[in-house]
């Protein structure tokens, strides 16, 4: 019983069903993931500004290794080829105990596979309050109020992932730039020139960066504002917050 004079408040007890994501082996469920060896397994090691090697984690230790055995001033640089973060990598020691740890190290960032079987559905009650008006709304919907919050979680989880897709893809490049050719000519206007997707002044810009280092910036570059072209509205915010 309300009283007078009191706000009702409107409570109810909804089954939200959670999906869970299916994983094969060796997969992922495609959202963003970071980690310091990534499940695309793809690397490029620098020995200054030339590059030695890319490919998986014990192709780019080898040629770093029989780089630095061959030369001990290297200067080597190990990269995930995509976010652009440093890989720490132990030299010391024979091949053969490098590409142990190597081993090792990817064992210990290598995402778990799900069991065999069709996974488990599961169901989670939460206590909802929404005023009037929501739950008018909400009733309105196709397939009834559960279906219509489930539907717009799932819209935002595509939001959130989007934006954090474009927001990585920004950093991967702007975190390269500044570990490979920070101390290079031109290396502040290039960064402007990339949150302002001016292409061609960031090309000008790097063209005269050693080629290795060039070639990977640009790509690296062009990946990303293909990612930024489809979420304008979240890379213009993000463009605005860097380039000024």
């Amino acid at each position: 019983m309300l009283r007078r004079g009191k706000v009702a408040a409107y409570f109810t007890r909804i089954q939200l069903t959670i999906d869970l994501i299916r994983v094969k082996c060796g997969e992922t469920s495609g959202r963003p993931v970071a980690m310091n060896a990534p499940t695309n397994a793809d690397f490029i090691v620098f020995d200054k500004h030339q590059k030695i090697a890319r490919g998986s984690l014990p192709d780019v230790a080898r040629a770093a290794k029989r780089r630095l055995d061959a030369d001990s001033n290297s200067a080597l640089l190990v990269f995930d080829a995509h976010d652009s973060r440093r890989i720490e990598i132990d030299l010391h020691g024979t091949m053969e105990q490098v590409l142990a740890r190597v081993h090792m190290q990817e064992l210990r960032t290598k995402p778990t596979a799900a069991g065999p079987g069709r996974p488990k559905l599961g169901v989670v009650a939460r206590e909802v309050t929404l005023l009037p008006r929501h739950w008018d709304w909400l009733g309105r919907q196709p397939g009834g109020t559960s279906a219509a919050i489930r539907h717009l979680v799932e819209q935002a989880l595509r939001g959130n992932d989007s934006r954090a897709l474009a927001h990585q893809a920004m950093e991967s490049v702007e975190r390269f730039m500044l570990s490979m050719a920070g101390d290079l000519p031109g290396y502040e206007e290039a960064s402007r020139a990339f949150y302002r997707s001016d292409k061609q002044r960031f090309a000008a810009i790097t063209k005269t960066w050693p080629k290795d280092i060039r070639d990977h910036a640009q790509a690296l570059a062009r990946a990303a504002w293909s990612i930024m072209a489809a979420n304008k509205p979240e890379a213009a915010r993000e463009k605005t917050k860097y380039s000024h």
